[in-house]
């Protein structure tokens, strides 16, 4: 567990911060750490039944009546948001509601967009909200690629994915495509939309790229995500997949919820895209630390495909985490070590 030290803040301890998809795997650290730095939490699911596990499970972590849980089934509805966000002081927004696997952008929007608004007017409404954080991609921003030595900005979008969904793409090309033309047409759109109405709270966007490290509770959440395509590297599944993932950047899991707690309170941050861009990473490195880590295993080897020769503009991310913990970016060693200690609980 990292330690986290709040020296100045904008949001007063105690205080109640709203997190929506509270049961996922980031999600739940950045309950965790918010929970850890002082705060009381409201956390969204969409169902209080299969989320049973969180109240007892963040009890024995912090205490009672830290978390209340309530439940969001669905998004769009009508006012939805009026309930959760009453009181609260800070917003962290990080459920969504699109696949992977999407191929009609327009038609994601459609669904996700007033969502989204949605839970900004809400927060606009309630005098009490301070902050707001809402979740973006990496992928909003660009499309990784070891080939080429990119310099990435702070403003820079991914106008290559939407230019190429725009040109009619066959529905069998589009793979990782359609996802990253929504989020990064989803994320302009919010933009906008934060322009135009001008709130009164502060408003900053995360970009987290690639997630590894720790998952909160293995035997609860099992291991989600891209924590779980280590875990296919680990037992030698998918490997075709992985050794088609170019090789670009991660976060860890822990280090991306302090972002979080620090982009929501730190004062003066106001109006940026956070670049949650740790350390660089292939699978084939993944899987060197994995073999490393358990010399009696035979890890499967991935074909080396280059290393990212990106430039990005990560540094104020990792200053603000510093400013918390008093470190940076762990490195990929540490990440996959507690990625696959969460993979040896949920064996357990």
């Amino acid at each position: 567990m990292v330690n986290i030290t709040l020296n100045a803040k904008t949001i007063p301890s105690d205080s109640i911060i709203l997190v929506t998809g509270a049961n996922g795997l980031i999600a739940s650290w950045v309950v965790d750490k918010f929970l850890e730095a002082g705060y009381r939490v409201r956390g969204t699911v969409r169902s209080l039944s299969r989320c049973s596990w969180m109240e007892p499970f963040f009890t024995e972590r912090h205490g009672p009546g830290r978390l209340e849980l309530v439940e969001v089934s669905d998004f769009g509805a009508p006012g939805v948001w009026d309930a959760p966000v009453k009181g609260v002081a800070g917003v962290a927004a990080v459920a969504g509601q699109a696949g992977l696997d999407l191929v009609d952008i327009d038609a994601a929007l459609d669904l996700e967009f007033p969502f989204v608004t949605g839970l900004l007017k809400a927060a606009k409404d309630e005098p009490s909200v301070k902050s707001v954080i809402f979740t973006s991609s990496a992928w909003t921003a660009w499309m990784p690629d070891p080939s080429k030595n990119v310099t990435l900005h702070e403003w820079s979008y991914n106008d290559e994915a939407v230019r190429i969904m725009r040109g009619n793409i066959p529905k069998e090309k589009v793979g990782i495509l359609g996802y990253m033309a929504f989020k990064t047409l989803l994320e302009q759109r919010v933009w906008d939309w934060i322009r135009a109405e001008k709130p009164s709270y502060t408003f900053n966007t995360i970009l987290p790229e690639t997630v590894f490290g720790a998952t909160l509770s293995p035997k609860d959440q099992g291991i989600q995500s891209t924590c779980g395509m280590v875990k296919w590297l680990r037992d030698g599944v998918n490997l075709d997949a992985l050794a088609g993932v170019p090789a670009q950047r991660f976060v860890d899991t822990q280090d991306l919820a302090v972002l979080y707690v620090a982009a929501l309170v730190t004062p003066g941050v106001n109006g940026e895209r956070l670049f949650a861009f740790g350390n660089k990473y292939s699978f084939a490195k993944v899987g060197e630390v994995l073999q490393k880590l358990e010399p009696e295993k035979k890890i499967p080897e991935i074909k080396d495909n280059a290393w990212d020769q990106s430039e990005v503009p990560n540094q104020r991310s990792e200053s603000l985490v510093r400013a918390c913990i008093g470190r940076g970016w762990v490195t990929l060693e540490e990440s996959i070590a507690d990625c696959l200690d969460s993979i040896k609980k949920l064996e357990s």
